[in-house]
């Protein structure tokens, strides 16, 4: 049970800590065009979100892929980026509307999940399971993802279902903030 609390720790801390702005960053746009009664689909978004992430850490820490970890710190605010600037145009929020943010957080964690392998790789000991190391990460980083999903669709309550803040708007608004500051960081990574 310890390994599973120690990798449990090393998910948290991956999604909330400082460090962990650009993740923090993806999750904030992905879930900025749902309000409160969406939550279900959120948790898919998100879960979808770390199978992907899962799926090339593991790879990554078998080293069945490499990429190099400049071209990883560079493509994961480009994530963001993409995923803000789609946000930007969106008109409606229906579920047919927003249907490709499933993909794109499948697909965009299959890209973050590059960013840790090597954390993983250096902290897994030889005769550690890596199934149970990646599933007690993946619980801790699921849990991490869950609260910041809360604290947004809290938010969008309080600005689009209390303050009557159009959605459209609130859609703008957090698209906006990130996309500057993700483009910020894309441009600082260039490798």
């Amino acid at each position: 049970m310890n390994d599973f609390s120690f990798y449990f720790g090393l998910g948290w801390e991956h999604i909330m800590s400082w460090d962990a702005l650009d993740h923090i960053l993806f999750v904030l746009v992905l879930a900025a065009v749902y309000l409160p009664a969406d939550w279900k689909k959120v948790l898919i978004l998100v879960t979808a979100f770390t199978i992907g992430h899962s799926i090339t850490l593991a790879l990554s820490t078998l080293n069945l892929v490499s990429v190099s970890s400049a071209w990883v710190e560079f493509l994961i605010p480009c994530t963001i980026v993409l995923t803000a600037f789609l946000n930007l145009f969106q008109r409606k929020f229906d579920h047919r509307a927003i249907r490709l943010n499933y993909f794109l957080a499948l697909f965009f964690g299959l890209i973050h999940g590059l960013g840790f392998a090597n954390t993983l790789r250096f902290v897994l000991a030889k005769d550690q399971n890596l199934g149970w190391a990646l599933f007690g990460f993946n619980v801790g980083l699921e849990a991490g993802q869950i609260i910041i999903v809360a604290l947004i669709l809290l938010a969008a309550f309080l600005f689009v279902q209390m303050l009557r803040v159009p959605r459209r708007e609130w859609v703008l608004i957090l698209s906006a903030a990130v996309f500057s500051l993700s483009l910020q960081m894309a441009l600082e990574r260039i490798p």
